[in-house]
């Protein structure tokens, strides 16, 4: 059975898809980006903020489904420019303990809203 995830805590969806979509005990969240929730801005002054909000907007998302960070069992990373990996791989290895997740990061030539990074996962509970 497929169960719709959505949250006030994480940015509405700009398109036609949800936050997640929860089948079974699996969590698959779409691509988050930094667009702060409370006010629906980007929050790209900086790259290791708007990786941040990335990150917290991910979590908002698996909060709502019972889940946090370590349920992650695959992210997705989408860059703009893979010289930002140092940085963007610092800010995200910082939300994990152990037991990473498996990943991979790809550049690409533009995401929405010209943003620097976009990362999607996949969770289980």
């Amino acid at each position: 059975m497929k169960q719709i995830i959505n949250t006030k805590n994480a940015p509405a969806p700009i398109g036609p898809y949800n936050q997640a979509v929860k089948v079974d005990n699996t969590l698959y969240v779409s691509g988050q980006i930094a667009i702060n929730p409370a006010t629906g801005e980007l929050e790209i002054d900086d790259l290791k903020n708007e990786t941040h909000w990335v990150m917290k907007n991910m979590g908002a998302v698996l909060e709502a489904a019972g889940m946090d960070y370590s349920h992650i069992v695959k992210c997705s990373i989408f860059i703009s420019d893979m010289g930002n990996f140092g940085t963007i791989n610092e800010v995200y290895g910082s939300y994990f303990t152990s037991n990473y997740p498996a990943r991979e990061t790809v550049e690409v030539a533009c995401l929405p809203k010209n943003v620097n990074v976009e990362i999607s996962c996949v969770a289980v509970n």
